[in-house]
């Protein structure tokens, strides 16, 4: 392995002259001797064969080489800086990883400005985020490798917190049979025609959800539910946050249903280890918890 011949330090001093405007000013803001400040921008311009000053008067000034060596050293400094700061996080217990597991129905927008507000206070934390659908969240917790989940069951040995409700309609695109029957909808109506479901993720102990009928095509996500719909190929229950703007724009419409025309289903936040709770977790949810409830 090839050893550097240049220390942080060295880059660190280089900065410091050109931030501060010469070699006397980043002494004094280095608390170092002007003459050590000197050697050491000397000492490094000697190891790597390359000329990084020239002096025009009395100032320093960055060759064209230099420009490009200084700008790669900042970023250097900067990811040491943040290494230094993940370490010192983890031995308070700052944990460097968070495995978050969100089911499918929960809204987008709420998720990113969560994790938006969560980042300047992850301390480098990596938010590995994983979807899933029905029982996909349960199976994680059981399974052992979530750190926090926001699913639609919160299963036995486990506590949770109510984080949103969701609304599910009933919808088809305006060309659909069902809405050419120019009446109110009966269950007999749904049966003859296809209705679009959304498979469960989870392999263990598969969940279904909602009326079902025989004739189904089932998709992997709510997006191509959302499409399959939208091309007139079934009907489906759908939340209604992930096509308000179809419903705005007339490409899907509710079904006239008599009654079953929209139903409510709960997400619920778990912790996957309540025993070991690692703070980063904590803030994660935290933070979930509150744009969720601000809503």
């Amino acid at each position: 392995m090839q050893t550097p011949r240049s220390s942080l330090e060295q880059w660190r001093v280089l900065q410091a002259v050109i931030d501060y405007g010469g070699f006397a000013k980043a002494a004094e803001q280095l608390h170092r001797s002007q003459s050590s400040v000197s050697y050491s921008v000397a000492k490094l311009q000697q190891q790597l064969g390359v000329e990084l000053l020239v002096m025009k008067g009395r100032k320093a000034c960055l060759t064209q080489k230099g420009e490009t060596l200084l700008r790669r050293s900042r970023e250097l400094l900067n990811e040491a800086i943040s290494l230094e700061n993940l370490a010192n996080s983890m031995e308070q217990g700052w944990e460097p990883d968070i495995s978050l597991v969100v089911d499918a129905a929960f809204p987008v927008h709420l998720l990113m400005e969560a994790l938006k507000h969560f980042t300047p206070h992850s301390r480098g934390t990596r938010v590995q985020l994983n979807e899933v659908i029905l029982s996909g969240a349960e199976q994680a917790l059981e399974e052992g490798w979530a750190d926090l989940v926001i699913g639609v069951h919160v299963p036995k040995g486990y506590l949770g917190d109510l984080i949103v409700e969701i609304e599910f309609v009933a919808v088809a695109s305006p060309e659909h049979p069902l809405h050419q029957l120019g009446r109110g909808l009966r269950s007999d109506d749904l049966r003859q025609q296809v209705q679009v479901v959304i498979g469960d993720s989870g392999n263990v102990r598969p969940m279904e959800w909602g009326w079902l009928g025989e004739q189904r095509w089932t998709v992997s996500s709510i997006d191509k539910a959302v499409t399959t719909v939208c091309h007139g190929l079934g009907f489906s229950w759908l939340p209604r946050h992930q096509i308000e703007t179809e419903l705005v724009e007339g490409r899907l419409k509710p079904l006239p249903l008599s009654e079953g025309q929209c139903f409510k289903a709960d997400l619920y936040q778990v912790f996957g280890h309540p025993e070991r709770i690692g703070p980063a977790t904590r803030k994660l949810a935290e933070i979930l918890m509150e744009v969720s409830h601000q809503q």
